[in-house]
């Protein structure tokens, strides 16, 4: 039987745009930096690619830069700290890209930079009721570098009444660009001071030779994914993920949906079963043919209970007992109704040795 992947917040398959863009941009020789035409060619793909991404979150061209991924994003916005109080705090929900860096383990609520994501990997509960987070008062908490890695290229990119945040952080492996590059938006009236140093790319800002290839295809991806959710894509998305949870509830009874009734993402569920650990259902689910992660994360090898679950008051115990399925746009109602049919099966067993 074909496998079926269910891990979309993971990582999401190749979009044939990128794809295609990346193969030109092989064919490109130059280096962006260079003056001659072919380093301008080079350097207009790269060009392109960040009026793509810019039109996806709604900045000005020159707001975006460049980065490795996600996660170095968030270290140079966490860098500019000193410009904003000197601290930098985050909440226990926030990724390991952000608690990383986190100065303090208690926010006593004084002035710093304040790392906030638009919405939960694991839960897809929306922060702001989908409005990318804004400025907090900044003569008393600080500014707000905002996770927009989940919702965008699912949701509309909405900023609060209140005005924009200071920093954004995106990656385009989350919606269909290819591995190994991400963006910092930075709307701040200061250029970011690099923290990767030496030939000065990315206006200053990062140096490096740009990944060329991997920029045309997350421009690429930047541009389609814009046009996904603007058709209304995701609503089917959001439907096939409510026959999932439909279908679950007929048969498990005592199974939470977290975040069920709080405004989320249209393609995230999270599932947690008292008693029958998440890596054990990853694992069963996975032999069965379909691939979806676990709301527990591993370190070292070591088993964790979800530190975004215990934060919103679940025991280590039961907050090790989740799964996320995290649908995509490729995904079918027969899929999701043939996961919902093999998980019931093994939920039944599950029951029935625990009984």
């Amino acid at each position: 039987m074909t496998r079926v992947y269910l891990d979309h917040n993971a990582t999401s398959p190749l979009r044939d745009e990128a794809r295609s863009a990346m193969v030109a941009a092989m064919d490109v020789v130059g280096n962006p930096s260079s003056v001659h035409s072919e380093g301008r060619a080079a350097k207009m793909l790269v060009e392109h690619a960040r009026v793509q991404v810019a039109e996806l979150v709604g900045c000005l061209p020159t707001q975006v830069v460049f980065t490795g991924s996600a996660t170095e994003a968030a270290a140079l916005a966490v860098a500019q700290k000193e410009r904003h109080g000197g601290r930098f705090v985050s909440l226990p929900t926030e990724h390991d890209c952000f608690l990383a860096w986190d100065d303090e383990q208690v926010d006593d609520g004084s002035f710093a930079l304040r790392a906030i994501s638009a919405a939960n990997s694991e839960t897809g509960v929306l922060a702001a009721n989908g409005a990318v987070c804004a400025n907090t008062d900044l003569d008393q908490a600080g500014v707000v570098v905002c996770d927009i890695t989940q919702i965008a290229g699912k949701l509309p990119v909405v900023y609060s009444e209140n005005g924009k945040p200071s920093y954004m952080i995106l990656s385009a492996h989350k919606l269909g660009g290819p591995k190994g590059v991400g963006a910092l938006i930075n709307f701040t009236a200061d250029d970011p001071q690099a923290i990767l140093r030496g030939g000065g790319q990315e206006m200053g800002r990062r140096s490096g030779t740009e990944n060329v290839i991997g920029i045309a295809g997350f421009g690429a991806a930047a541009q389609a994914a814009k046009r996904d959710v603007e058709s209304g894509a995701w609503e089917r998305v959001a439907q096939l993920r409510n026959i999932l949870e439909k279908t679950l509830e007929t048969e498990a009874k005592t199974t939470i949906f977290v975040g069920k009734d709080a405004p989320r993402l249209p393609n995230t569920s999270c599932i947690l079963t008292a008693g029958w650990k998440g890596e054990t259902q990853v694992m069963q689910m996975d032999l069965a043919g379909f691939a979806v992660s676990a709301g527990s994360a591993c370190s070292s090898g070591k088993v964790r209970a979800s530190r975004v679950l215990t934060a919103m008051g679940y025991d280590d115990e039961l907050a090790a007992c989740a799964i996320r399925v995290s649908l995509g746009l490729s995904n079918t109602e027969d899929e999701v109704l043939r996961f919902a049919e093999a998980w019931l099966q093994k939920l039944k067993k599950h029951e029935a040795r625990a009984a």
